[in-house]
């Protein structure tokens, strides 16, 4: 299949269009380092039949503690070089090993974008309001506020089994009464995320379908955050004193429903090494309390101080009711003399200000899973390219992490989640607080009704009850309008879900499950040594605007990411917070800010 009449094949046109970019961006012959940053192809190519990123130098990985180096600048990251030596295969190599390679190329933040797409768009700042997939749906609207719509695409690659409806909506309410009375006067299809309160009422009505997480599959945690970088909570002593005077049973018995659990661990329990190594000390009692406040006076606050409480009021399965857990947490904190106001921002705005390090108080932050591996929860946290949420990455918990996720060896990995368990009670980070138990709901004969442990309930997999006001269209409320559609730079659960109905990646996940199954590649396989995957890619795909999907797209989609050089690495924040989460750190990260004047 061919692009859209009057434009070249892209594989074509690649070395002519990334030459224009490379020259664009890389210093001259007298000036450009060995290995300076770049985004073109290998300067090997002698045609259009290979590609390689990045196109000069070699990437140096890092060895133990020792950081690696790209260009003149540290480098961080496991992700070598990404090659395809024809429009049809994409190879992957890794400084390490990384087993969760299949997980990650299932990610919604990995689906693969149309490269002339990208250049498009990213240049003129409208990649994070629209989409342009290979999914069974092709986005119509973003009616901002309000919905988006959604219609069947007629050239999609597997149309003889997706999507079951022609039409689909994704709308919102923060409230999750709000969703329950839409949900019970059928003006949806379904609901994510039913209020604590609102099991039984959903339970006891016949019209109704609730679909709860299976008990103990709650992969989410709440936890309060801290920023070790910023004072007073650069003070080890203060972190603890926080960690002893909140009272973690109590949150949970009074704010969320039946079969959430206290948080033993940082990464739910359900998930493999995840709770090896000791649980995490009990907090609020009366010795705690008085510990806490000898803690204080030792950091030289024995009058306590004042702070801020930052959350967002979104409703998630790991914070069900934001504001009066804030407000408690308040109680709890004034206890050991901190006298705490509590801040409530909008959800993009906390997002960007926690991604950024920007919250200088506590604050009340979680995390649903994105694939259920250990590394998912413990690599973006606190890995070696971790979220600036926290701080700095600390080195005594990113290094025995590092050793986790590049071995398949189990005792390895249970010493290595053991280390890095202990160390995180050691440093303080931050509190753990709950794994939330939630639930969806539907209208009963709803065919496909999903609770996704990985939150990725997909529309194209759903049919309304022949019984529905309109049968051919299958309408979702979820929790939170999306903050952007370009999800390779977004980080919250209401953007990705948005984007996994119209885009696809190299792998996705079963409706409703969590294995992983080939989609726009056939295969994806690793090497001997597990540092070389060879990704086979789907024949016959197009874009929903036509575009035909090859190699080029699959290596201009994850060198925006890698590249903070990359002229298109430009989304809603520039951030692209999950590839050091994920992958280790970037190439050519940018400077430290600088801290303003005082």
């Amino acid at each position: 299949m061919t692009r859209p009449s009057g434009r070249l094949p892209k594989f074509a046109t690649l070395l002519a269009s990334f030459a224009i970019v490379a020259a664009a961006c890389t210093p001259g012959p007298s000036t450009a380092p060995t290995g300076g940053p770049t985004t073109g192809p290998t300067s090997q190519a002698s045609t259009a039949a290979a590609i390689k990123y990045p196109a000069t130098g070699e990437v140096t990985c890092p060895s133990g503690s020792t950081a690696g180096s790209y260009g003149g600048k540290d480098y961080k990251g496991n992700m070598k070089s990404i090659e395809a030596p024809d429009a049809s295969t994409v190879v992957f190599t890794l400084c390490a090993p990384d087993v969760a390679f299949l997980q990650k190329m299932a990610f919604a933040v990995f689906y693969i974008n149309d490269s002339g797409w990208i250049e498009k768009h990213a240049a003129d700042g409208t990649i994070k309001d629209t989409m342009n997939g290979t999914g069974p749906y092709k986005l119509d609207a973003w009616n901002k506020g309000t919905e988006l719509t959604f219609s069947k695409f007629d050239n999609y690659w597997n149309k003889d089994k997706y999507p079951l409806v022609p039409n689909a909506v994704l709308r919102w309410s923060k409230d999750s009464g709000a969703r329950l009375q839409a949900l019970q006067a059928g003006q949806v299809t379904g609901m994510t995320l039913v209020g604590p309160n609102d099991f039984d009422t959903v339970k006891n009505d016949a019209t109704l379908l609730l679909a709860p997480a299976p008990e103990g599959q709650a992969l989410n945690t709440l936890f309060v955050g801290m920023n070790h970088d910023d004072a007073p909570w650069d003070k080890l002593e203060v972190r603890k004193a926080v960690s002893l005077a909140i009272d973690r049973q109590r949150i949970v018995t009074n704010f969320y429903p039946a079969g959430s659990e206290v948080a033993t661990h940082f990464t739910p329990c359900a998930i493999k090494y995840a709770c090896v190594g000791p649980d995490w000390p009990s907090g609020g009692t009366a010795a705690d309390i008085q510990q806490a406040k000898d803690l204080l006076t030792q950091a030289g606050f024995p009058n306590g101080f004042k702070t801020k409480i930052q959350y967002r009021n979104v409703f998630r399965g790991y914070l069900p009711q934001p504001p009066v857990v804030a407000q408690d947490l308040k109680e709890q904190l004034a206890k050991i003399g901190i006298d705490a106001t509590i801040d409530e921002q909008d959800s993009a705005t906390y997002i960007k200000n926690a991604n950024s390090g920007k919250l200088d108080g506590v604050f009340l932050l979680g995390w649903g899973a994105d694939y259920p591996e250990v590394t998912n929860f413990m690599d973006y946290h606190f890995g070696s390219g971790c979220t600036a949420a926290f701080g700095k990455c600390l080195p005594d918990i990113s290094t025995p992490l590092g050793k986790g996720n590049s071995t398949t060896d189990d005792a390895a990995r249970t010493a290595a989640y053991t280390e890095a368990n202990q160390k995180l009670i050691d440093d303080v980070p931050m509190v753990p607080i709950a794994h939330g138990q939630y639930a969806n709901a539907y209208l009963a004969g709803t065919t496909g009704a999903q609770v996704s442990a990985i939150s990725t309930e997909v529309m194209w997999g759903m049919k309304p009850p022949a019984t529905a006001s309109d049968p051919n269209t299958v309408v979702l409320m979820q929790n939170a309008e999306p903050i952007g559609l370009y999800c390779a730079d977004e980080t919250d659960g209401e953007s990705l879900r948005a984007c996994e109905q119209s885009m696809e990646g190299l792998y996705g996940y079963t409706v409703g499950g969590t294995d992983v199954i080939p989609v726009l590649a056939t295969s994806c396989d690793p090497n001997t040594d597990g540092t070389v995957w060879t990704c086979k890619l789907r024949q016959g795909v197009t874009f929903h605007d036509g575009s035909t999907f090859d190699a080029q797209d699959v290596v201009t989609s994850f060198a925006v990411q890698w590249d903070e050089a990359n002229p298109l690495h430009k989304g809603n924040t520039g951030i692209f917070e999950y590839w050091g989460g994920l992958w280790g750190g970037s190439l050519n990260p940018a400077p430290p800010a600088t801290p303003a004047p005082s």
